[in-house]
């Protein structure tokens, strides 16, 4: 498989893993679910304009990167502290948020994995800059 495809697909389900989360969070009351909570939407279209739009692109590589990168810290924050054990794992619906919040982490590395090599692939290559150097004396 392409690795353009897996970063699509990738960041795709990070976008998508972030939008339960972001629902979850509102439902148990760990966010607001005020009008501030659609700040997530400029921020998602963007991303997801980075992975379909600007597919292949240096900008959407960074597009991309950014983004799970934002995914990536998450589970990171959901974790810190007292975590999401006790009180949180018994509750209703805890195995699909604790779920997501793993999934999340999961999508998020690997596309910053695959968009960090995307972009390590679209640097111009010493021996390029040098024949292009070459060619204009």
């Amino acid at each position: 498989m392409k690795h353009n495809v897996m970063l699509i697909i990738a960041s795709l389900l990070s976008i998508l893993f972030m939008t339960f989360h972001l629902t979850d969070d509102i439902v148990r009351g760990m966010e607001p679910g005020t009008l501030s909570n659609l700040i997530a939407v400029p921020i998602l279209v963007v991303w997801l304009y980075g992975t379909l739009v600007l597919a292949e692109r240096r900008s959407g590589y960074v597009i991309i990167l950014l983004g799970s990168l934002l995914g990536l810290v998450v589970p990171v924050i959901h974790m810190k502290g007292a975590g999401v054990g006790g009180t949180m794992a018994k509750s209703s619906g805890a195995f699909f948020f604790i779920w997501t919040l793993i999934a999340l982490g999961v999508t998020a590395l690997f596309s910053v994995i695959l968009s960090a090599r995307g972009l390590w692939a679209h640097l111009p290559r010493r021996t390029d800059v040098q024949h292009n150097q070459g060619a204009r004396a």
